[in-house]
């Protein structure tokens, strides 16, 4: 019985942790210096998926939930798909895949830093330190 409860429990826990990540807003921002005011996701997928180099994106880590919706609300790809890609592009030389950091502090510190880099992270990390250009929802 204990057992079956501790699963129970252990299976909530799971359920609301995913809510919580589904509920997740996330946004895509830039250094507070650069002209862009405003990106459809179609203009950022060219960024994070090596179509385009003006700007530098930055990427979460491949275990991060929200790198995996932001991939499939912008990219319609999941983790593999992009992987594969950017596998090709890299082996290739047509393209460096983006540097992954692991955290929205870290993605904001260097999105901060480079006047040209292109990053997301979950709106409610925003501060004065980037600028918003897309919300996806």
């Amino acid at each position: 019985m204990k057992r079956v409860i501790q699963t129970m429990l252990m299976a909530a826990g799971l359920l609301s942790a995913s809510a919580a990540v589904q509920a997740a807003e996330i946004v895509i921002i830039v250094n507070p210096a650069n002209p862009a005011t405003a990106m459809t996701p179609t203009q950022a997928s060219q960024f994070f998926l090596g179509k385009s180099q003006m700007f530098v994106p930055v990427d979460l880590p491949e275990s991060s939930p929200i790198r995996a919706e932001f991939y499939k609300k912008v990219c319609d790809k999941d983790q593999a798909e992009v992987k594969a890609l950017w596998s090709k592009l890299v082996f290739t030389g047509k393209a460096t895949a983006p540097k992954e950091y692991s955290s929205a502090a870290e993605i904001k510190k260097a999105v901060a830093s480079t006047p040209n880099a292109i990053g997301y992270i979950d709106k409610s990390a925003v501060d004065s330190t980037v600028k918003v250009i897309t919300t996806l929802h």
